[in-house]
């Protein structure tokens, strides 16, 4: 915002994209170098259409030093070329919906609500909040399709009922250790551009049993 400014954000985008302790690629331009002219085009790119929705304005807030991807469990685990936009993670999920919300319908969808983005943002850009917004204006809009509206309704059914959540919990664990990974990746569009990875003997609820029985839990 000003000059006064500068140091703060400088470190500020370099402690939180890579720990440095400040950033090593800043160009501080000055004005025209003498009898030359220097021209700044400002390109707006749909900034000016984000500003005027509230509910999502706070993305503009957005330093690009890459926290939250370094701390997304989705990114972390797919990587950046599934997002299929340029700027991939939690703030590429909020920023590529206003770029054409259909093509992009799937993005405010790659995430957990785990919140992990909104609490390591150094700008505080209510990230959760928004993706969560995304994915209300996916389904009003028309472009959530039958396939995932049945899928969420099936999720909740299952979600809802402990007993009905192990059993497909060990379904789903046999299945995919049975098909290859191939079809596996053919299924799952973003098994496309990564590998499937490999899928545990055990549920957690399995695991940690087994640890209270051995008496390994509770601090012991």
């Amino acid at each position: 915002p000003h000059t006064r400014d500068l140091s703060v954000f400088l470190r500020l985008l370099a402690r939180s994209a890579t720990g440095q302790p400040i950033t090593a690629y800043t160009s501080h331009l000055l004005g025209p170098r003498l009898g030359q002219e220097m021209h700044i085009i400002i390109v707006d790119n749909g900034r000016s259409d984000i500003l005027k929705k509230e509910k999502f304005r706070k993305a503009l807030f957005c330093i690009r030093c890459g926290a939250c991807m370094n701390t997304c469990p989705v990114y972390r685990r797919s990587g950046g070329y599934s997002y299929d936009y340029v700027i991939p993670g939690p703030i590429g999920s909020v920023l590529a919906p206003h770029k054409g919300i259909k093509k992009y319908k799937s993005l405010p969808f790659a995430c957990t609500l785990c919140g992990s983005c909104e609490d390591i943002c150094p700008v505080k850009i209510d990230l959760r909040d928004q993706i969560w917004e995304w994915r209300a204006e996916v389904n009003v809009s028309g472009n959530l399709g039958f396939v995932k509206k049945s899928a969420m309704a099936l999720a909740a059914i299952v979600l809802g009922n402990t007993l009905l959540f192990i059993f497909v919990g060990k379904l789903g664990r046999m299945i995919f250790r049975v098909l290859p990974k191939s079809i596996c990746n053919f299924i799952t569009i973003w098994g496309k551009t990564r590998d499937f990875p490999d899928i545990p003997a055990k549920s957690f609820r399995e695991a940690y049993s087994e640890r209270l029985m051995n008496g390994r839990g509770n601090g012991k």
